[in-house]
């Protein structure tokens, strides 16, 4: 597989909560889609974003500009999807133990793939499943899991659930250059047909900018956070990011990342 991280020790370590934060995890898988097959769904990427708030303010903190880390991983064929999930389940248990929030952006179904794609236990998506279902016996501002399609109706007017709408709506720029003229799917067989490397970038990127977005979302649905909109979640992304991806740096990105003014 391939990893790339900013918090040290194997694939799915958390990093450790700084004194005075609240530490935020936010994951998100991608999977093929194929909902005709049982166990069609086949997950071959994912990656966890950390956030760490400081709890020592009035009112919500400012999020933008504020630094991150992430664990992104890739599969670089299709026998390693066991690999990921085994991967997977330990990056789920890690965030579970070491973060006072845990996000995602509907959840339970990136968990379900992920369970219904393994032929073993994954014992920690189990009980973060578990711990999903139950997430509404306290409120938002409480709760462990916040799931920011399902619990963020009163900070929302729009109808749509997409992430990217709902993203949008709430003052966040989360421009996708990746998918301009292709999808996910096409990058994804780039990828494993033709070893590809800027087409896993682009999913790569993609999928981190999902799990940040999310942690986003989330962190003003529970009044944690506030910015000013437009926020552009691609610089915040770039900064993060830094040098591990070529992808950020290619003209049709960096183009977002220019004052428009």
């Amino acid at each position: 597989m391939i990893v790339t991280s900013t918090i040290p020790g194997p694939a799915g370590s958390a990093p450790t909560r700084p004194a005075g934060t609240e530490l935020w995890a936010s994951i998100d898988v991608e999977w093929t889609k194929n909902y005709r097959v049982r166990r069609g769904n086949r997950p071959f990427c994912y990656s966890v974003v950390y956030l760490a708030v400081p709890t020592n303010h009035d009112g919500p903190v400012e999020l933008a500009g504020l630094p991150w880390t992430y664990t992104s991983v890739y599969v670089e064929d299709h026998a390693e999807m066991p690999a990921l999930l085994a991967s997977a389940n330990a990056a789920v248990k890690a965030a579970f133990i070491a973060a006072d929030r845990v996000t995602g952006h509907q959840f339970t179904s990136d968990l379900a793939v992920l369970e219904r794609a393994s032929d073993t236990d994954l014992p920690a998506v189990s009980n973060a499943r578990g711990a999903w279902l139950a997430r509404r016996e306290e409120s938002i501002a409480e709760r462990q899991i916040i799931d920011t399609r399902y619990d963020t109706d009163h900070v929302l007017e729009g109808h749509s659930r997409r992430l990217v709408d709902v993203a949008t709506e709430v003052g966040l720029d989360v421009t996708q250059p990746e998918l301009r003229g292709t999808s996910m799917t096409a990058l994804h067989r780039q990828w494993i047909e033709n070893q590809s490397t800027e087409a896993r970038e682009r999913v790569s990127v993609l999928n981190l900018r999902h799990s940040l977005s999310t942690a986003l979302v989330a962190q003003l649905a529970t009044g944690a956070g506030r910015w000013s909109a437009p926020m552009n979640v691609n610089r915040m992304l770039a900064a993060g990011l830094e040098d591990a991806f070529a992808w950020p740096t290619h003209p049709t990105f960096a183009a977002l990342l220019k004052d428009t003014e």
